[in-house]
């Protein structure tokens, strides 16, 4: 029936774009995440008013456009720094962003509809496919994994799943439990409705393990330094020491912790003060160790790094970010921009940035190893998981100043979360606007700082669990397990058709 409604290429489009806009619903900061399941659940019939792959390709990117454009609205941010020279940017970068990435889930929809030409084996295709299209989003073109679908999960009965599956996994997962439920309101079999019944029926049965215990902490003490510098005054001259001496006296204030971190690019190279500003910091940390992110020159630009201050307030290790932002901090594939004589575009992040050499561990004595992570760095779980070996806990500095203040910053500690709950570590997350926080092994925040305030946080530092199966194994058994479901559904449906045509 409700296919039947749907025929019309005006209702199909204008239903698609509905129900993507619906589904982004379930991310941070609304977390309404049974809205998203029924914004999946009515695909199956959307699906059915596009039986030719054509069709299904525009349903999936319409679908995606509107779910990227809701989803990643704080795109926008950036180009507001500098609303004279940038804002006329903002729009365009929204579209292209979310056009451009609905284009995986697109394809996604379009290999559904070649592979299987109706009703169950199409849905269950469409939910591998599409796996297999966040697969490609994560790793492909230096990856962009934000918003994955799977991220609804965050904060509820199911995120302990991640240290299984994994953030792929829990896509699969996902799309397996919410698209068949549309099948509900379509099939006209009752042992297929049932049947549609049970991927749901399964990930609620995972979300019911023993109830986790008490994290035990180190006996170390992490204090979070939140500045809050607007982006817009961040490198102003005029107030950088302000901020400066702001990150000094939180450092100095009694007692005294372990450990003090600062957040990405905490101090920048065109200080204004007198005096050394490492020897001042480590004057106000009294021995304590430091972590604060800086921009450090380079032969072919700026590295963005995260350095370590011993108690002496000595250089006692660097490292640099490895994961560039494309656009943002590097222009990829310059030289083709300068050959085609867009220079303009070549140039657009002036003296860019060098990448690092690649994910490392940073020892810190008493407290452990860390794994260092700049930025959007931790939003990618292969980078967490590609450091030489297992460190003690996770560390975050980045300046979600650029994000805003609606909803960037709340999806990117979601993936914060995420990252430990898959590693089994905990995370010391510091944001120059927040939101910093501790995060144990299980993802639950045992301390932060608002988004938008300048203060600091003393925090305890939990102790890591057991590796995770994810942490052992990684994206790869997912990835075998997707290819062999697509495979199986496939020859099934063609089995079927034999059988219809026969």
């Amino acid at each position: 029936m409700i296919a039947g409604l749907l025929q019309g290429r005006p209702a199909r489009l204008g239903a698609a774009a509905l129900l993507g806009a619906a589904a982004a619903l379930g991310l941070a900061p609304f977390g309404l995440w049974p809205l998203s399941l029924l914004a999946l659940a009515c695909l199956p019939s959307l699906l059915a008013a596009a039986p030719r792959p054509a069709q299904g390709f525009v349903t999936g990117w319409l679908f995606g456009t509107s779910y990227f454009a809701l989803a990643l609205a704080w795109i926008v941010e950036p180009f507001m720094v500098d609303v004279a020279r940038h804002g006329w940017m903002a729009p365009f970068a929204l579209v292209f962003m979310s056009g451009g990435l609905a284009l995986f889930w697109g394809a996604a929809f379009w290999g559904a509809a070649r592979l299987a030409r109706r009703g169950g084996a199409r849905i269950a295709l469409l939910a591998c496919t599409w796996t297999l299209a966040e697969f490609a989003r994560a790793y492909l073109f230096t990856g962009f994994p934000w918003a994955a679908p799977g991220q609804i999960w965050v904060g509820t009965p199911v995120m302990p799943l991640l240290a299984w599956i994994g953030p792929q996994g829990l896509n699969l997962a996902t799309f397996l439990a919410a698209l068949p439920l549309g099948l509900l309101l379509s099939a006209g079999h009752r042992t297929t409705r049932l049947a549609s019944l049970a991927p749901a029926l399964l990930l609620a049965a995972a979300t019911l393990p023993p109830p986790r215990g008490e994290v035990a902490m180190t006996g170390q003490t992490v204090r979070l330094v939140q500045p809050n510098a607007p982006q817009q005054q961040k490198w102003d001259p005029a107030y950088m020491p302000i901020f400066f001496q702001r990150q000094v006296d939180y450092t100095a204030a009694a007692p005294r912790p372990d450990l003090v971190v600062w957040p990405e690019a905490a101090l920048p190279n065109r200080l204004n003060i007198t005096g050394d500003p490492l020897q001042i910091i480590a004057d106000a940390a009294a021995g304590a160790e430091v972590v604060l992110g800086l921009l450090r020159p380079g032969t072919e630009g700026y590295y963005n790094s995260l350095v370590r201050l011993d108690g002496t307030g000595a250089v006692a290790g660097i490292y640099d970010k490895h994961h560039l932002v494309p656009f943002g901090e590097y222009i990829p594939y310059a030289n083709l921009f300068s050959q085609i004589g867009l220079s303009a575009i070549a140039n657009a992040v002036p003296g860019g940035m060098t990448a690092g050499p690649g994910p490392q561990l940073m020892p810190f004595g008493a407290l452990g190893t860390a794994v260092p992570l700049i930025c959007y760095e931790a939003v990618f779980a292969q980078d967490v998981a590609g450091a030489p070996g297992r460190g003690s806990f996770l560390l975050q500095i980045t300046n979600d100043a650029w994000f805003g203040t609606w909803s960037g910053p709340y999806q990117h500690l979601t993936q914060a979360r995420m990252r430990a709950v898959e590693q089994g570590l905990p995370m010391i997350r510091v944001a120059n606007t927040g939101i910093s926080a501790m995060i144990d092994p299980h993802g639950r925040i045992i301390a932060e700082l608002p988004l938008g305030e300048a203060g600091y946080a003393d925090a305890p530092l939990p102790a890591a669990l057991p590796p995770t199966f994810y942490a052992k194994t990684g994206d790869f058994p997912v990835f075998l397990l997707t290819l062999a479901l697509v495979f199986g559904l496939w020859r099934y449906s063609a089995a079927q058709n034999r059988e219809i045509s026969d």
